[in-house]
């Protein structure tokens, strides 16, 4: 079956298309971050109307490099939620006005059950059942896994997601859109001289709370002449904080569901330092790490596409609503 997957749930527009034998065929993506940069983060209105612009041109140019006629195609996926409404109503919309056009069945996808499944995408994918941390710019979730449709949620963020912290962080040091990956390059040059909290690790459970560093950030940053290497210093401290919270809660995970492999997936998981604390924990745990390859990392059609050959393979459709849902959680999600 070749399905086509769509992504358009914030400010990425991305299309791919996976075939249930072979893999993956051929993915293309299209980023809005000269759009949002001027703003300081994402505008929806804004996003909504580029994936207008955008994603009907990417279809067309994806089947060409992939050497695909519509013909081709027996099913679309496509990302239902959680997201930005009006983006994910540009992709739900045009995949239904596809599918009707084409007379397939197309599929709902969760959003951040593509992350989780974006290391099967990989020659080697892991064997169920696993722990899986998801960390993005909405969502920080530990989940336990037992099958495509089979989740536990073991814990997860109750005010700003890993991401968003990391970005509104980036933004009280002054640094420009989107400042998670700046506030890892400015963390380079920072030494050891500040020390953050990690919340919530004084405690017992698997939930997450980063809105506090960003107090705490400013309080340090404020203390300080504000030089370029103070700000330097204290991006170190919080990424430190951060991943070592990260590590501390997924070995909590590993040990209380006696699972031997963690899988990390969402945009945060393509920090360095992050992934590096976590794959210290796991060999001392002994147990396996995997991440999706870096393009993956990121909001993508691959991972949908995937997800959605997995269910349209099962035997799972639905009706021609144009379904979208800005909040979704993930245990609402059948099994195959």
């Amino acid at each position: 079956m070749y399905v086509l997957g769509i992504e358009s749930s914030c400010d990425e527009t991305a299309v791919a298309v996976y075939q249930s034998n072979k893999g993956l065929i051929a993915h293309t993506l299209y980023s809005q971050i000269a759009t949002h940069a001027e703003y300081g983060g994402v505008v929806p209105e804004l996003a909504s109307r580029d994936h207008i612009r955008k994603l009907v041109p990417l279809i067309k140019a994806l089947l060409k490099e992939a050497e695909l006629t519509a013909n081709d195609i027996e099913g679309i996926a496509y990302t239902a939620g959680p997201g930005l409404m009006g983006s994910l109503l540009v992709g739900a919309a045009t995949a239904q006005s596809l599918a009707w056009t084409w007379q397939i069945p197309a599929i709902a996808v969760h959003h951040m059950e593509g992350h989780l499944l974006a290391p099967m995408l990989e020659d080697n994918p892991p064997a169920y059942p696993f722990v899986a941390l998801l960390i993005s710019g909405g969502h920080t979730l530990l989940i336990e896994v037992r099958a495509i449709g089979e989740y536990r949620l073991l814990g997860e963020s109750l005010d700003d997601a890993a991401g968003e912290a990391f970005d509104k962080t980036a933004k009280l040091l002054g640094l420009d859109y989107p400042g998670g990956p700046k506030l890892a390059e400015l963390a380079r040059n920072g030494q050891n001289r500040f020390k953050f909290p990690r919340p919530m690790t004084d405690r017992p459970g698997l939930e997450f709370s980063f809105s506090g560093l960003k107090t705490f950030t400013m309080n340090a940053l404020h203390a300080t002449e504000q030089t370029e290497q103070d700000k330097a210093d204290i991006a170190f401290a919080f990424q430190q904080a951060v991943a070592e919270t990260l590590s501390i809660k997924c070995k909590r995970a590993l040990q209380q569901t006696q699972l031997k492999t963690l899988i990390v997936a969402g945009g945060v998981s393509a920090n360095h330092e992050i992934r590096r604390q976590l794959q210290q924990m796991a060999a001392k745990e002994g147990a396996e790490i995997r991440f999706p390859r870096p393009e993956f990392c990121t909001d993508n059609g691959a991972m949908i596409a995937y997800a959605g050959c997995q269910r349209l393979m099962a035997g799972q459709t639905q009706n021609l609503e144009i379904f979208a849902r800005p909040r979704w959680p993930m245990e609402q999600l059948i099994s195959l």
